[in-house]
């Protein structure tokens, strides 16, 4: 889905970012049927930029609703272990660099420019997190059945870039969608 024009002509005007504006709202929506976070924390924005950024960069959305094989490749692209932060910047880099689909330059891609911004916002924000490796032992190490594993109360935290959080939360979204 390309910007379209709001004033009728054929050239000139105004662009709306409609791509960017319909992954974000998948985004949303996967995130709000799971019901993970409240949609006023930085986490659940995180989530959400994470997963519309994957939408928008995946070759958008589709009309009503995603179909299994893109709800499949979505997961696969927010799969942890995965190289998504190196696909964002390529995809960027490349969408950047293409020419317009008529050959014509009209000046930047409002959908792009609104790409970049949550990539930025994702790489340049961080949040506050549980230190995952600190708080039990290594998988491989044996755990005494009578310790106590609750939650530590003292719990290391540590500052993590926010697309390392929205990330996971955007997969777990789609697994549960």
């Amino acid at each position: 889905m390309r910007p379209e024009r709001t004033d009728g002509t054929s050239g000139g005007g105004l662009l709306v970012p409609m791509a960017w504006m319909y992954a974000e709202y998948i985004a949303d929506e996967l995130l709000r049927t799971g019901d993970l976070m409240e949609p006023s924390t930085l986490e659940y924005r995180a989530g959400r930029d994470a997963l519309a950024l994957t939408i928008f960069l995946s070759d958008g959305g589709v009309a009503d609703a995603l179909p299994a094989t893109r709800m499949d490749e979505l997961r696969l692209l927010t799969a942890y272990g995965t190289a998504w932060r190196r696909w964002v910047c390529e995809r960027l880099d490349a969408l950047a660099a293409a020419p317009a689909p008529d050959g014509v330059r009209r000046g930047p891609d409002p959908d792009l420019a609104l790409a970049r911004v949550a990539w930025r916002w994702l790489e340049e924000t961080e949040l506050l997190a549980a230190d995952l490796d600190a708080i039990g032992p290594a998988p491989w190490e044996s755990v005494d059945v009578e310790e106590d594993l609750e939650w530590p109360q003292d719990t290391a935290q540590v500052w993590t870039p926010a697309w390392q959080l929205g990330l996971p939360l955007g997969h777990l979204a789609i697994h549960l969608y």
